[in-house]
């Protein structure tokens, strides 16, 4: 396949696995914060190619998992109000809130619709002039110009029945946290190769000053991923802390300018809760006051209890990379991805649906 088969080349992929045993001299802990990484990792038998000195820990990089119960929570009540459609990526549909979940409102007749681009719901908002959509904004960076976009799309062009409940993350806010925390120890991150193309490195820099942590953003193929451990691994060794860029047939260091502005004329940064870190400063995406009539939380009342983590759970503390999914007394039992308890059995990019998948114990 062009441009694929030389980041599948097995025989490169074994030069890499030699130099990786090579260079590390002590036991090391990498964490990729990107669910594609997660799943690309467990596909290929990563973590069996590159020994034990190596441990590989999955972090908060799966937006519908990070997404917190209480916007889901939000989301819910807004299906239920007269009205309302509420669109959505698929994922997200199956996700439980602390009662209810955007699937089960719709088996009871709520119009809740999935879609697969934020200019699906516009339409869908231009077609139905005397109902009020929504679209539940989630993911990092990655996603939210494009939903900025459909913002100004809707502004510029007079659709005022176009919301979006905004629970977008941003990465670098979550990796700080996970730093300060001292619940974990981190020799590296893995960084996420999708949301680099959008803001760069710049964002990584402070991470590998303030806390002497390399960062490399990787691609995602298994010859991406190894030649990525390696140049960790190889920082370590020789005492670095640097950002370095794997995936540089898809990532600048000045990221995507254009997206950057777009995203930055709509949203503003905001305090948000993510599932399993609580409330980080800084880590949200809040509309902007020009764009407000389109803001769900400032044109519905959207107040909701307070929410609840499903009994039994461990996703909060497997997003955290405090505990791995079977270490949960439910995985596998009651929690699977036809029954899942949480969301990291939902996501196709969830660390449990990982290890559902691919057998791991």
């Amino acid at each position: 396949m062009k441009y694929m088969d030389e980041y599948r080349d097995r025989e490169l992929a074994e030069v890499l696995v030699k130099a990786i045993k090579q260079t590390v001299t002590r036991p090391i802990r990498l964490m990729e914060i990107c669910g594609t990484h997660t799943m690309a990792i467990f596909k290929h038998g990563i973590r069996s190619l590159i020994g034990n000195e190596i441990q590989l820990i999955s972090g908060p990089g799966c937006p519908v998992c990070v997404t917190a119960i209480e916007e889901v929570d939000r989301a819910v009540k807004l299906a239920r109000m007269p009205g309302a459609i509420v669109v959505s990526f698929g994922d997200m549909l199956r996700v439980p809130g602390t009662e209810s979940s955007l699937q089960a409102e719709k088996a009871r007749d709520a119009d809740v619709r999935i879609v697969y681009s934020t200019f699906d719901a516009l339409k869908i908002a231009r077609d139905n002039p005397d109902k009020d959509v929504t679209f539940l904004g989630i993911g990092f960076e990655t996603t939210a110009p494009t939903v900025a976009a459909a913002i100004k799309t809707a502004h510029e062009t007079g659709i005022k029945n176009f919301y979006v409940l905004s629970a977008h993350k941003l990465l670098p806010p979550a990796m700080h946290a996970l730093l300060q925390s001292g619940d974990l120890h981190v020799d590296g991150f893995i960084c996420p190769g999708h949301v680099t193309t959008i803001i760069g490195t710049s964002a990584y820099e402070e991470i590998a000053r303030q806390y002497g942590t390399p960062c490399v953003v990787v691609g995602f193929e298994p010859v991406d991923i190894l030649q990525g451990i390696f140049m960790l691994a190889k920082q370590l060794s020789e005492g670095r802390a640097e950002v370095e860029i794997q995936y540089s047939r898809g990532v600048k260091p000045s990221g995507n300018l254009e997206a950057l502005k777009i995203m930055n004329d709509v949203f503003e940064p905001c305090d948000a809760p993510w599932r399993g870190l609580g409330m980080i400063p800084g880590s949200g995406l809040s509309i902007r006051p020009d764009y407000e009539v389109h803001d769900a939380t400032k044109q519905f009342d959207l107040e909701v209890p307070p929410s609840k983590d499903p009994p039994g759970c461990l996703c909060a503390e497997i997003l955290r990379g405090a505990a791995i999914p079977p270490d949960c007394k439910l995985f596998r039992l009651r929690c699977t991805p036809r029954t899942p308890i949480g969301p990291c059995m939902v996501s196709s990019e969830g660390t449990c649906a990982a290890y559902f998948k691919y057998h791991i114990d």
